[in-house]
């Protein structure tokens, strides 16, 4: 079972990334999924989740602007970030849940690597 997480890179202040998760050795549609991200020195951060019903949920810090997606078809899943501030600076992560349901404070089995997001201001 692998998560591998992509798409992260340098962007200016105001810009915009999407970062994939790409999900095998089994498949996760059934299963919620969530992105976390760590700034260097600080803890980890929820930053999204989307249960296998569709219900979202997003940290504090990225409403508005981070959209959470999947693709079960694919095996995939997505975060659009959108408005970049130099605050979201961090490596972010993709993880799935055991069950049905994903949040902030779900139980994460499954963790990929992460992808490093450099805003520049």
């Amino acid at each position: 079972v692998q998560l591998q997480a992509s798409g992260g890179g340098v962007v200016q202040a105001g810009g915009s990334l999407r970062l994939s998760c790409a999900a095998s050795g089994r498949t996760f549609s059934r299963n919620g999924m969530g992105w976390f991200r760590q700034a260097p020195g600080k803890e980890r951060e929820f930053v999204a989740a989307r249960s296998w019903s569709g219900m979202t949920y997003y940290g504090d810090s990225v409403k508005g602007r981070f959209t959470i997606s999947r693709d079960n078809a694919k095996n995939m899943v997505y975060l659009q970030m959108n408005s970049l501030e130099p605050e979201d600076t961090a490596y972010y992560y993709c993880a799935a849940a055991l069950g049905i349901n994903a949040g902030p404070q779900t139980r994460y089995a499954y963790w990929g690597q992460g992808t490093l997001v450099t805003v520049s201001s």
